[in-house]
């Protein structure tokens, strides 16, 4: 996919994003004050001057992240996974090191911004982490230093990082840069990243249904096939989709609108099913 087309896609997204979108797509998290804590002014006084200070010292860090030492939180791939993965496999470690992107190195080095949290980070995991390293994932993060002509500093983009505050990407070639900054960034782990690029792909590229037609979604309320129902109801589409539990499919025609959904383990023949 050309890069043009890319950003094309991206317009065409921003533009349909329905509001019913669930956040928890996106790595969205909601924060609500609890009326039963209130602080007093005094005490309110104190955060903001801590919040003002750690800010100021994390821009600091940032501003010379390539000449200093910094502290680097880091999910890592710590025993290896037998079975279902455990909270055993993975460890937080803190560790100092100097991430640096040398001219001509063709690297970058990132703040990491969010990190996606799909089911394909079971997979990287398993075959294709090394012990002791970070565990891999996409995220959002922006530039601290480049080595690479295609990114500056201060840039932010989208692509494959770490699951660590700060990373050194050594092939930004799989990253994109973030063009349409004028949404919550978060999107770009969810309807703008990798899961809604799939969907708008295989949806609109590879299946290209017609108006009135009849489309049918397994895993359906997966973080792209909630998306495909979506972009299918859009198009003028029948929209079915099969789910793997009674809230599943009760969230596929109550929240996202689709036509009709079962759950197929209920189901004893798929074919009849998908039939009525």
């Amino acid at each position: 996919m050309t890069h043009g087309h890319t950003s094309a896609t991206y317009a065409y997204l921003i533009a349909h994003l329905p509001p019913y979108i669930p956040r928890a797509v996106f790595g969205y998290v909601s924060h609500q004050s609890n009326p039963r804590t209130k602080k007093s002014k005094k005490k309110k006084g104190r955060e903001r001057e801590r919040e003002h200070s750690s800010r100021e010292r994390m821009e600091k860090v940032n501003k010379n992240a390539s000449v200093e030492v910094m502290s680097n939180k880091q999910v890592i791939y710590r025993e290896q996974v037998r079975g279902s993965l455990k909270e055993t496999n993975l460890e937080v470690r803190t560790s100092s090191e100097r991430l640096k992107a040398d001219a001509g190195s063709g690297a970058i080095a990132v703040k990491n911004l969010y990190l996606a949290c799909d089911p394909y980070n079971f997979n990287l995991i398993k075959y294709s982490t090394q012990l002791g390293s970070p565990v891999p994932g996409y995220g959002v993060a922006r530039v601290l230093e480049s080595g690479h002509p295609n990114f500056k500093k201060g840039d932010l983009v989208w692509g494959m990082t770490g699951w660590e505050e700060y990373s050194l990407i050594t092939a930004p070639e799989t990253c994109f840069k973030i063009e349409h900054a004028d949404v919550p960034l978060s999107y770009y782990t969810g309807l703008l990243g990798m899961p809604g690029m799939t969907a708008y792909a295989g949806f609109f590229e590879v299946s290209s249904p017609k108006k009135g037609e009849t489309v049918f979604i397994s895993s359906a309320a997966g973080a792209v096939g909630q998306l495909v129902g979506q972009f299918a109801k859009s198009l003028g589409c029948y929209v079915v989709g099969s789910a793997g539990s009674k809230e599943k499919v009760d969230l596929l025609k109550n929240k996202f609108g689709f036509d009709d959904a079962f759950n197929y383990k209920e189901e004893l023949d798929l074919d009849a099913a998908l039939k009525r």
